[in-house]
């Protein structure tokens, strides 16, 4: 059998070196990429999806909130209206003059001074 030259062992030593090398420093640049990302992300005032979404969710419940009041008062107000109206419509009382004080007619339909 052939013995295979050293050569061809530290050729593949080397190039499992560099493959584990190029690994790390793939790793290295993602996370150098990512704090890069992440301290442009915060400079620019940007939110996350998470916190865009229990913001929105608060929005809807709050409108949702004022279109349930707005509904209230709105109901309130008829009933108010109502209630003026129904004052508005009922004839004061009349005034009750005694019989006595009340001047008489003469046969011609006219009252004394």
């Amino acid at each position: 059998m052939t013995e295979r030259p050293r050569f061809f062992d530290d050729l593949a030593g080397l190039a499992g070196g560099a493959l584990s090398a190029a690994s790390g420093l793939r790793d290295e640049i993602s996370a150098m990429v990512r704090t890069r990302v992440d301290e442009a992300i915060r400079r620019l005032d940007l939110v996350r999806r998470d916190e865009f979404d229990a913001v929105m969710e608060l929005a809807a419940r709050a409108r949702a909130d004022a279109d349930t009041l707005a509904a209230r008062i709105s109901r309130l107000e008829d009933i108010v209206h109502r209630s003026q109206e129904a004052q508005l419509s009922v004839p004061a009382p009349a005034e009750n003059v005694d019989a006595e004080q009340a001047p008489t007619p003469d046969q011609e339909g006219s009252t004394p001074n």
